[in-house]
């Protein structure tokens, strides 16, 4: 940060604006992490919600068992299966998909970040949709099969509009989450795959520039706040359902 010589802070010129592009790319991962917890997530809660009580129970045990482990432990589960020699590129060698010396970087970069923060998040995400569905009726789509509407009319028009609210809460949670994180994108993101968080506690850290890491914060904070009040006056807050 640089002041002038009245004191005010001096406008740096657009190639050293490296906050504003990192800013950007946090936002952009966080929006691509929560609609991919969205693509799992949701047959996962329907599955859940539509089997019995007894099978549904079991299989919510393996969806809560992320819960009961480190995270660090799961982040670093993520580096032994997508580093160079790791599990996956191993099995993708000796299946044929690719050669020996064609190993796909998966770590350390923003792939990485990714599938690690997309597993992590993901029971969040599958929570909110379960609580919802759990409480619709199947009549309605029986009742919407019986007056001849097809499986896929009735999920679109009489099912999936019921579970938004499930869906809008699983993703402002899982969004806020995401975009606040530090420790997945420290240890699998690399330099291209590190989050504007991970910068806040350099500051904070390393070059104790505080006011610097404060202002950062404030500004994270902020967007924050902004895209919630959005959401609330596009969606509203009160079709929101945590369980």
């Amino acid at each position: 940060m640089r002041y002038d010589a009245d004191g005010s802070i001096v406008r740096q010129p657009e190639n050293r604006r490296v906050y504003v592009d990192l800013m950007i790319k946090t936002l952009w991962m966080s929006m691509l992490i929560t609609f991919l917890c969205f693509l799992l997530g949701y047959p996962v809660a329907f599955l859940l919600a539509s089997l019995p009580m007894r099978t549904s129970s079991l299989l919510m045990m393996l969806v809560l068992l992320p819960f009961w482990t480190s995270l660090l432990v799961r982040t670093t589960t993520w580096i032994a299966i997508l580093q160079s020699q790791g599990i996956l590129n191993n099995m993708l060698v000796a299946l044929g998909f690719i050669d020996d010396q064609s190993r796909l970087q998966m770590i350390y970069n923003e792939i990485g970040t990714i599938v690690a923060m997309t597993h992590i998040l993901l029971p969040f995400m599958i929570l909110p949709l379960y609580s919802v569905m759990k409480s619709i009726s199947p009549t309605y789509m029986r009742a919407a099969r019986s007056m001849g509407a097809t499986g896929y009319t009735a999920f679109r028009r009489v099912y999936f509009p019921q579970t938004l609210p499930g869906i809008g809460a699983g993703a402002i949670l899982v969004f806020i989450l995401a975009i606040g994180y530090y420790i997945t994108p420290a240890l699998v993101g690399g330099e291209s795959g590190r989050f504007i968080t991970n910068f806040i506690a350099y500051h904070m850290q390393v070059s104790l520039n505080w006011g610097l890491a404060a202002a950062i914060a404030s500004l994270l904070l902020g967007l924050v706040i902004a895209l919630y009040l959005i959401y609330n006056r596009l969606v509203g807050s009160d079709n929101l359902k945590l369980g």
